[in-house]
């Protein structure tokens, strides 16, 4: 094989890219499936054997699902708890990993552990008490129960995430603004805040997905169906009667959007948070 003049062989870029490409359209095929199915009629749905690509292609479901079912507050609610959550959780972790990092405190590893045990309980233990204890104070069947209990199980895992991020960053930043007379929480929000911004927005997407995705939680502690999150309201497609298919996908599909829609937002971040932190180091 020849190589080019960067020293590349043009074969084997051509067989990576190939071979990425396969990879890609095998991570894809379920949401093509999915999204091509939601594209099918109900009849063409439900025939056998099942195609692939749909022979009249129909909006009929994303019809049903948007305009004559619940699924938009669904999915507004979501969007709420899902919101409120990520910027409360990591406002309150990247605070904690900074001063767990930078801070001289006592039993400092030990109570990076403790937070660290919060996480390893299996939360379908936690749910009984949290049931008689949400009813009790008359937080059942609330958003705001919700947030305050997915907040709550995503902090410890985004400190840990955000303490190896702080870690490595450069001390002589904080050092020198100390000699320029910063403050401590002037060098958090002006110097360490800007370059840590890559850091932060992956926590940030993390708590997103995760409670974003939640069955357990949303199911157990609201019984109103105005207050249900998106991924109750997919169950609703799944009856003893059988499976709506074509409007299960639909509503899928459409679920997907917002964190697609998030992660190039992010994506994007990333970039910008990088190039900020190599400019301003």
């Amino acid at each position: 094989m020849k190589k080019s003049k960067l020293g590349r062989t043009p074969g084997l870029d051509a067989l990576t890219y190939v071979v990425l490409i396969a990879a890609a359209l095998v991570a894809l095929f379920p949401v093509l499936w999915g999204l091509f199915t939601a594209l099918k009629s109900p009849a063409e749905v439900n025939s056998f054997p099942p195609t692939l690509l749909p022979n009249e292609f129909t909006l009929e479901n994303f019809s049903s699902v948007l305009f004559r079912s619940g699924f938009p507050r669904y999915l507004l609610n979501s969007v709420i708890v899902t919101a409120i959550c990520i910027v409360v959780a990591t406002i309150v972790a990247s605070h904690a990993a900074y001063a767990v990092t930078n801070f001289r405190i006592r039993f400092r590893n030990q109570i990076m552990f403790l937070i660290l045990m919060t996480s390893m309980i299996p939360p379908v233990v936690m749910l009984v008490p949290l049931y008689m204890l949400s009813v009790k104070i008359g937080l059942y069947d609330t958003h705001f129960l919700l947030i305050l209990i997915y907040t709550a199980w995503r902090i410890p895992v985004l400190t840990w995430i955000l303490r190896g991020f702080f870690e490595k960053l450069p001390k002589e930043i904080i050092e020198a603004g100390t000699l320029d007379g910063c403050s401590k929480p002037m060098i958090f929000y002006r110097l360490i805040l800007p370059i840590s911004k890559p850091g932060i927005v992956a926590a940030a997407l993390l708590s997103a997905v995760y409670v974003w995705n939640d069955f357990l939680v949303s199911s157990t502690f609201t019984s109103k169906d105005s207050l249900r999150m998106l991924s109750v309201g997919l169950y609703n497609y799944i009856s003893q009667y059988g499976i709506q298919w074509g409007n299960l996908m639909a509503a899928v599909m459409i679920s997907i959007v917002p964190m697609v829609i998030l992660f190039i937002l992010l994506q994007r971040h990333f970039v910008e948070g990088m190039a900020a932190g190599a400019v301003k180091g």
